[in-house]
């Protein structure tokens, strides 16, 4: 019997492939923005039949004679109503078939056990970011307890938005790196496309992000394949952009290692520096190039225990010198994107409690996110930068994103909010009171122009062959852009003149 953890699902085909049913998409389908379109469309309007299941006493073969009836490429094993697996065609090929089982054997002896779901109130986009990070091409549909349906890769590809699961298919069949670093090259394509159908910038962050998930899970493997099992649990974490997932095509790598507190540095120590140096090496070779800081888990500081980082945080909280904030504005923005998930929780949880409401940490924070200002000069106008290389531009990130970032971060400090994404944290603070639900709506809208007008810019230095990055000359921009640029720039200023309001007056 196999678990959810160890199989995967690579096939495209999904339920009812018939060419009538291809024909059966909603109509004017192809014709939507395809990111934008699964934002806005709930898993309900992907599911076209009851799902076909059948008891886990099933025979191999009855299993198959039933797929080829109801012309399905999957079935649910469920019993009493509980689902307890999925088996697919891949499954009939590769766990019976290939491994020489008799068809007489139950169906549950190679079905991939406690599949993965997703909710029919979900958004469709919600199960392409699932298909893409877990690489899976079917998921069952819930409905509170009760089974109801399945949607599919093809599914969404009928909405033009499955190239990120098919890039990362691609990824994950990949057995060396020099495999992945040629993979990679096609991540600039995807943002191109992305760009070209006007998505958002939080569906091009979440899109890319994934695939960036899906290289790194990659990696990973290859180096548990060559190096051997873990010898103790651990948790590959993405931090900074790769965790918010707000990640471009063109991005370096922050990432680190949480280990079980059993490690043990002499008898674990010499297999996770080889594990570590072989991941961020890969990375870099696919184009995330490494941390200036080095802050990476190829780095002794940033590969150690929970209880270790649980005394770097409470050290950093306590003592938020210049030193200790720099770092909190990358670690404090985690995710594990591979391993054992409850390691990071654990940590999370103790870092949340330690924050939450404490004044004297919070108004250290508010300093270092206001040392970022928008560059904006008198009366409002835009200053941009008088000399140098990037005369004539304004830096869309370093004065404009990552000040939204940083007043967003305080917001969930301040309120103990485990949100990492800047917008949902923006929606956690406006429910927490942290700040008022029309300033979040604000610096949502203020985050999301400034993000699309940095990766439209990308997208064309990409398309010329030039390096991308962060400086929008206004000279590219109309004067109905620049008005809005502006617009968002103000945003920030006053927001952050509202926080300068509160810390002066310690209101934490």
């Amino acid at each position: 019997m196999t678990t959810a953890h160890d199989a995967t699902d690579a096939d495209a085909h999904a339920e009812g492939e018939g060419e009538g049913e291809r024909r059966g998409a909603p109509p004017g389908a192809r014709d939507l923005d395809p990111h934008v379109g699964l934002i806005a469309t709930p898993v309900r309007q992907l599911l076209r039949r009851e799902p076909v299941t059948v008891p886990p006493s099933l025979s191999i073969r009855e299993a198959a004679m039933l797929m080829r009836e109801q012309r399905v490429s999957s079935v649910l094993v469920v019993e009493q109503g509980h689902l307890f697996g999925i088996v697919t065609d891949r499954d009939l090929r590769d766990r019976a078939v290939a491994a020489g089982l008799s068809s007489a054997e139950p169906i549950i002896e190679i079905a991939t056990v406690a599949p993965l779901t997703i909710d029919v109130h979900a958004m469709a986009f919600d199960a392409l970011l699932l298909m893409a990070r877990q690489n899976i091409r079917h998921v069952p549909v819930t409905d509170g307890s009760r089974l109801v349906g399945m949607v599919t890769a093809t599914d969404l590809m009928e909405r033009h938005s499955n190239s990120a699961v098919f890039l990362c298919g691609e990824i994950y069949a990949q057995n060396d790196v020099e495999g992945l670093q040629r993979t990679s090259t096609r991540i600039r394509h995807l943002q191109r496309d992305l760009v070209a159908a006007d998505a958002s910038a939080y569906a091009t962050g979440h899109v890319i992000t994934a695939v960036t998930d899906a290289l790194t899970t990659r990696l990973l493997q290859l180096g548990e394949a060559r190096f051997g099992p873990a010898p103790v649990d651990y948790a590959w974490v993405a931090a900074g952009s790769q965790a918010r997932s707000e990640q471009t095509a063109k991005s370096d790598q922050d990432n680190c290692l949480i280990l079980s507190d059993a490690y043990d540095d002499a008898a674990h120590g010499a297999y996770f520096k080889s594990l570590a140096d072989f991941v961020c090496a890969g990375l870099d070779a696919c184009g995330y190039v490494f941390c200036p800081g080095e802050m990476m888990a190829k780095t002794d500081t940033w590969r150690q225990p929970l209880q270790r980082w649980k005394q770097y945080f409470r050290r950093w909280i306590d003592e938020p010198d210049p030193s200790a904030l720099m770092l909190t504005c990358v670690f404090f923005d985690l995710r594990a994107v591979y391993g054992n998930a409850s390691l990071l929780e654990l940590l999370r949880a103790d870092v949340l409690q330690r924050t939450r409401g404490n004044g004297f940490f919070l108004t250290h924070m508010v300093g270092n996110a206001l040392s970022r200002q928008p560059p904006l000069g008198l009366f409002g106008r835009i200053a941009a930068a008088r000399s140098g290389e990037h005369r004539g531009a304004v830096d869309l990130k370093h004065n404009g994103i990552v000040p939204i970032v940083d007043l967003a971060r305080v917001y969930a400090l301040a309120g103990g909010h485990a949100a990492v994404n800047t917008h949902d944290r923006l929606e956690a603070a406006a429910q927490g009171n942290e700040v008022s639900p029309q300033s979040a709506r604000d610096l949502r809208d203020a985050l999301e122009y400034l993000a699309v007008t940095r990766v439209r810019h990308q997208a064309r230095q990409m398309q010329a062959g030039e390096t991308a990055d962060s400086f929008v000359a206004l000279e590219e921009l109309s004067n109905f852009e620049r008005t809005q640029l502006k617009d968002a720039f103000a945003v920030v200023q006053t927001l952050q003149s509202v926080m300068e309001q509160r810390y002066r007056a310690g209101r934490f």
